[in-house]
């Protein structure tokens, strides 16, 4: 169903319940990862296990987020509660973070201690077939956790179907790299592999990050959303009304719109507010998330800045 159709209860039902099946998936992987990671005494296994513990417990975060975020506003928090959503994307990001340098930690001292020694074969062969199944899971929970946060605007469910579709490309790796270790029986491939995914993860992080201290910082939202809400304006942009002042912020799911609408000081107070909601309708159809604030504010003779930023739209 199109997001623009869905109402917020519905969009927010579903969140949770997405959020809720990536628990699921997680808690299971951990524990299978874990039991045969130590049963080969595979450090590449045991620190994907470490990292799909971040991812559960980034998960956990994630489903807790978009339920407070859901939450209307009230007397503490006039502008609603979709922080919460910006917020957890940041702890998610950290936790990578600190998921990766447990791993090059565990890896290094393994490459640079002892030599390692040979798996058995059965058990090498329960390692590569757990790493397959992990990232067959993950890649449809993520799908599945990405389309429900393009749909609602959800940076926490993002973050999460970041943090698995990385545990995706992670899990082929150490598969890859399994199967190497069974054909060649060079032991330290297996924490080449781990330090690998280190580096991989880390990457992930960073980018986590940045997307969510721009939208803790109210950063505008994406420029091609700002064009368009442009373009929504400037279709009513006339000898009888001007716009400037644009402004946007993101808030979770949420998006902030203001703007002036500039009318003639001879029109009455209902013509102006009639347009003025005509214009939040407008918006609200291809922005379904959106606050909107409109400040009207009359034409005076001379005016130079009515249009500013319709100049481009031919009248």
């Amino acid at each position: 169903m199109d997001s623009k159709i869905r109402d917020k209860q519905s969009l927010d039902s579903l969140k949770q319940k997405t959020a809720r099946l990536s628990i699921i998936s997680n808690t299971g992987l951990v524990g299978l990862k874990f039991i045969v990671g130590f049963a080969v005494g595979s450090v590449s296994i045991i620190s994907e296990a470490i990292h799909s513990s971040m991812d559960l417990l980034a998960a956990i975060i994630a489903f807790i987020s978009v339920k407070k975020s859901a939450e209307p506003p009230d007397a503490g928090h006039s502008f609603g509660h979709g922080k919460f959503e910006d917020f957890s994307g940041f702890i998610e990001a950290i936790l990578i973070f600190v998921a990766a340098i447990l791993i090059i930690w565990e890896a290094s001292k393994k490459l640079f201690g002892e030599p390692s020694e040979q798996f058995a074969p059965g058990l090498l062969a329960a390692g590569i077939a757990v790493m397959g199944i992990s990232a067959l899971a993950n890649w449809y929970v993520s799908s599945r956790l990405m389309k429900v946060a393009k749909e609602a605007e959800s940076i926490a469910l993002e973050s999460d179907a970041w943090h698995l579709r990385t545990d995706v490309y992670t899990s082929l790796g150490v598969f890859a790299g399994l199967i190497l270790i069974r054909i060649t029986g060079i032991a330290s491939l297996d924490s080449i592999f781990a330090i690998g995914v280190a580096i991989v993860i880390m990457k992930a992080a960073y980018d986590l990050t940045r997307r969510s201290l721009f939208d803790l910082i109210d950063h505008s939202i994406p420029v091609k959303d700002v064009e368009r809400i442009k373009q929504v304006i400037c279709e009513h942009a006339s000898d009888y009304a001007g716009f400037h002042g644009l402004r946007t912020r993101r808030s979770g799911p949420d998006i902030f719109i203001e703007f002036h609408l500039v009318v003639p000081g001879t029109i009455s107070v209902n013509q102006s507010h009639d347009f003025a909601d005509h214009l939040e309708s407008d918006l609200k159809n291809e922005f379904p998330r959106a606050h909107i604030t409109i400040h009207i504010e009359p034409c005076k003779e001379g005016c130079t800045h009515c249009g500013s930023f319709c100049t481009y739209i031919g009248k």
